[in-house]
C-alpha cells in the first residue's frame, strides 16, 4: 500500500514540476477613445497585431521573455493630431468638496494648446454640458443639486478623426437640506 503512495506522489511532483512548454500567440491590442487598453485573440479594426514566439513556464507561472520569444508589431507608431505632453481636467480636483452655492470651477489643461477645428466636448455624469463653446477649456458649473459628479472631456480632431478622453474627475456638492434647520 505505501509503495503506490510513492508511486502517486513521485508522478504528481513530476507533473507539477515539469516545465510547460506555451507555444506561439497572436494578441491584437487597441486603444479605445477613452484611452483604455485593450487585448484580444480576435482581429479588431485599427488594433496592432503582436506576435508572441514560444517559451516555457515553470510550475504555471510563465517566464518574463523566454530567449526564442519574437514580439513584432505590424504597425508602426505614428505621431497622432492628439499627442499632448499634458492633457488633464486640473480644476476641479479630485473628490474635491464644495458646498452652499459655490461655483465648480472647471479647467482642461492642454498642452500644445487647441489647433483650429479641433473640439472639446465635456458631460457631467454622462450628459453633455450645454451652452459651452466647442473650444471651451475653461468654464464655470454654477447652481449644482447637492451629490457626486463625474466631469469628462473629450478632445476630437476631425481631420484626422482621433479623439481622446482626459481621465474623469469625480467631486462632491453639499448643500444643507430643505428639511435641516440649519436651512435658512
Amino acid at each position: 500500500m505505501h509503495l503506490c503512495r510513492t508511486w502517486l506522489l513521485l508522478g504528481l511532483l513530476a507533473v507539477i514540476t515539469a516545465p510547460i512548454s506555451v507555444r506561439a500567440m497572436v494578441v491584437y491590442k487597441w486603444t479605445d477613445a477613452d484611452g483604455v487598453v485593450h487585448f484580444s485573440d480576435q482581429p479588431v479594426e485599427g488594433a496592432e497585431k503582436i506576435t508572441t514566439g514560444t517559451g516555457t513556464a515553470t510550475r504555471g507561472i510563465l517566464s518574463q521573455r523566454a530567449p526564442n520569444a519574437v514580439v513584432s508589431a505590424e504597425k508602426p507608431k505614428t505621431k497622432g493630431a492628439l499627442d499632448y505632453t499634458q492633457f488633464a481636467i486640473t480644476s476641479p480636483a479630485p473628490e474635491q468638496t464644495f458646498s452652499g452655492d459655490q461655483q465648480v470651477n472647471v479647467n482642461l489643461a492642454l498642452d500644445p494648446a487647441l489647433k483650429t477645428g479641433q473640439t472639446v466636448s465635456w458631460s457631467l455624469n454622462g450628459v453633455q454640458v450645454a451652452d459651452q463653446p466647442p473650444d471651451a477649456v475653461r468654464f464655470t458649473l454654477t447652481d449644482l443639486a447637492r451629490g457626486n459628479y463625474t466631469l469628462t472631456a473629450t478632445v476630437a480632431d476631425p481631420a484626422s478623426g482621433q479623439t481622446r478622453s482626459a481621465d474623469p474627475v469625480t467631486f462632491n456638492v453639499l448643500r444643507p437640506s430643505t428639511l435641516s434647520p440649519q436651512h435658512r
